[in-house]
C-alpha cells in the first residue's frame, strides 16, 4: 500500500463515480487505456480487484467499495491541507469545486463571469444536477460549496441565504387559464401537468404546495430538463410548477404566464451551502463573499420583473405533507441572513 500514489486514488474515485473509464478519462483530460492501465496498477498493489467488469458495464466489488471511502477521505484531507497552505500564503489562486442545481444555471454562470474576471487565478469545476445530487456530492466532500434551494437536513451543513426564490404554476399564453384575472385550486385541480423528476428540489415545493391546496393534478409527463419542460408547456401540453427564474426569458417575451393563483408566487431562498467541517480554500472563501454581497442585487438586475406576479396575492407558508397546520398562514418574505 506504500506504492499507491495520489494520482491513482483521483483515477480511481473518479471511475467509481461515474462507473465508466471513458466518461472517467474524459473528465480527467486522460485516455481510456491511461485510466485502465492506472487501475491494473492499483488493484495489483492492492492485491484485490476494485472493479468487476462485465458484459453490464463497470461496477465496484466489495473491496473497491470499502477502499472508495477511504480513498475520498484521503482526497479530501489533502484537499483541505493545500487549501489551508494556501490561506497561509494569503493566495486566491486554485480550484474552486461548486455545485448547483440544476435551476441555477440560468444565473449562476452569469454572476461567475464577473467573479472570475476580479480572480483570474481561480479555477473552477462547475458540477450541475438536482438536490439529490448535490447531497450526495456534499456528503462525498467533494464540494466546497452548493448553490441550492432547501438546504439537507441530513447532513451537518452551514448554509446562507443570499435571494430570494420565487416558483409557481406557469401555462402557456394560449392556455384558458391565462387569460384569467385569478384562478383557483380547483381549477388547477383538474388540469394536466408536467412535473420535475423525483429528487429535484423544485418537486418538493410543488408537492407542499398542493398539499397546501389539498389537490392533487393530474401528471401527464415527467421530465429532469427545465428546458424540455418549457417548451412541452408553450407547447400547450400541459401546466407546470416552476422556478420564475427558469422560465423568465419566457415570460418577458410572453410564450409563457405565471398563473395569479391566491397562494403564489411561493418565495423560497437560494442558499450557499457548505459541510460544517469542511476548511474554505481562498479561492472558495471569496466566491462565498462575493456572492453574499453581491447576489440579491445581481439576480435582481438580471431577472427584472419578469418574476413578479401580475397582481399582489396573498403568499402563504407551505407545510410538508404530515405536518402540524402553522399558527399563521401569513408571513413576509425572509430578507438575507446568515448563520
Amino acid at each position: 500500500m506504500l506504492h499507491v500514489t495520489m494520482r491513482q486514488l483521483r483515477i480511481f474515485a473518479m471511475v467509481a463515480r461515474h462507473l465508466s473509464f471513458v466518461r472517467a478519462a474524459e473528465e480527467l483530460h486522460l485516455t481510456a487505456p491511461a485510466v485502465s492501465m492506472q487501475i491494473k496498477q492499483l488493484e495489483s498493489t492492492i492485491g484485490l480487484p476494485l472493479f468487476d467488469r462485465g458484459a453490464g458495464g463497470v461496477s465496484l466489488t466489495l473491496t473497491g467499495e470499502y477502499f472508495l471511502v477511504h480513498a475520498q477521505r484521503m482526497l479530501g484531507t489533502l484537499k483541505e491541507a493545500t487549501d489551508l497552505v494556501a490561506k497561509l500564503r494569503k493566495v486566491e489562486t486554485g480550484r474552486l469545486h461548486l455545485g448547483m442545481l440544476t435551476t441555477a444555471k440560468y444565473f449562476l454562470p452569469h454572476l461567475l463571469a464577473p467573479f472570475l474576471a476580479e480572480h483570474p487565478g481561480v479555477e473552477v469545476r462547475l458540477i450541475e444536477g438536482n438536490r439529490q445530487a448535490l447531497v450526495d456530492a456534499l456528503h462525498r466532500n467533494e464540494l466546497d460549496l452548493a448553490v441550492m434551494g432547501r438546504p439537507p437536513k441530513e447532513l451537518d451543513t452551514r448554509e446562507e441565504p443570499f435571494a430570494q426564490h420565487p416558483l409557481g404554476v406557469v401555462a402557456s399564453a394560449r392556455h384558458p387559464l391565462a387569460a384569467l384575472a385569478e384562478v383557483s385550486a380547483g381549477q388547477l385541480a383538474r388540469e394536466p401537468f408536467i412535473i420535475r423528476e423525483m429528487g429535484s428540489g423544485t418537486r418538493l415545493v410543488m408537492e407542499a404546495c398542493f398539499h397546501e391546496l389539498r389537490i392533487s393534478p393530474p401528471v401527464i409527463m415527467q421530465m429532469s430538463s427545465n428546458e424540455t419542460i418549457k417548451q412541452a408547456v408553450i407547447a400547450n401540453l400541459g401546466l407546470s410548477f416552476l422556478s420564475l427564474h427558469v422560465a423568465s426569458d419566457e415570460l418577458r417575451s410572453g410564450r409563457i404566464v405565471a398563473l395569479p393563483v391566491e397562494t403564489l408566487p411561493v418565495l423560497r431562498q437560494w442558499h450557499l451551502v457548505r459541510l460544517s467541517s469542511r476548511v474554505l480554500s481562498p479561492a472558495a472563501e471569496a466566491f462565498r463573499y462575493y456572492v453574499l454581497e453581491r447576489g440579491e442585487s445581481f439576480l435582481k438586475d438580471h431577472f427584472g420583473t419578469a418574476t413578479v406576479p401580475r397582481q399582489p396575492v396573498r403568499r402563504k407558508t407551505l407545510r410538508s405533507p404530515g405536518s402540524a397546520a402553522p399558527k399563521s398562514r401569513r408571513v413576509r418574505p425572509r430578507g438575507r441572513q446568515s448563520k
